[in-house]
């Protein structure tokens, strides 16, 4: 059965591979259509897979993930390979790296928020962690190659980490017992990660489809 080698520290540990390959991808992606050299689309997609989780774990006092495995230096050579391979698919199309940064974003906030609810931090600090391993890392990846960071324009972005981690939250603090029986791969846990995934990339879909927005300040010369 799944459920018997499908642990957490093995779910995590696949969950975070996908988000760093996802997020590794989007950053080359985008330092590969501004004509980087490839040393500097690797540095630019291992610090968008790494960067927020590293905060992260900074202000937690943990060491930071990627110290003690090679998990991201992997992943960031596999996302490099294939934007090499497929580059003109990957760096013409919007849509691709639209895909792969939900992917990372909906991953990283789900392990951020479970991780600080593991060292036994309380819930909004978790909700602050969550957010920020999942949007740091663009935040990293945009400064980088240059542009305004995503999560201060008007797209929906760290408010998407947000509901997300308290999704997650409130399922694992408040419904573990009924999520626990939803399946065999991982009880709750597995249930709580994958609804509180689902939400981080439905609410962005959403609102990228139908232009929702958070309201903008204006300055006097605006008005």
């Amino acid at each position: 059965m799944i459920s018997e080698w499908l642990d957490a520290s093995t779910l995590w540990m696949i969950l975070d591979f996908i988000g760093s390959l996802a997020f590794a991808v989007s950053g080359i992606r985008l330092s590969s259509a501004k004509n980087f050299d490839v040393f500097g689309a690797y540095v630019v997609g291992l610090a968008t897979a790494a960067g927020g989780g590293t905060i992260r774990d900074v202000l937690l006092g943990e060491h930071p993930y990627w110290m003690s495995s090679p998990a991201y230096l992997v992943s960031t050579g596999l996302a490099l390979l294939m934007v090499w391979i497929w580059g003109g698919k990957l760096i013409r199309k919007v849509n691709t790296w639209f895909i792969f940064d939900t992917i990372g974003l909906a991953v990283f906030t789900v392990s951020g928020t479970a991780k600080t609810l593991a060292l036994g931090w309380p819930w909004w600090t978790a909700v602050m962690m969550g957010t920020m391993t999942g949007a740091a890392g663009g935040v990293v990846r945009d400064i980088l190659i240059g542009e305004v960071p995503l999560i201060f324009r008007k797209e929906i972005y760290a408010s998407a980490c947000i509901i997300g981690s308290l999704v997650y939250i409130i399922i694992t603090c408040m419904f573990g017992n009924v999520v626990g029986r939803m399946g065999q791969i991982g009880g709750m846990e597995t249930g709580a990660t994958i609804i509180a995934g689902a939400v981080v990339i439905a609410v962005r879909l959403i609102a990228v489809k139908y232009q929702i927005s958070l309201p903008h300040l204006h300055g006097e010369d605006d008005k």
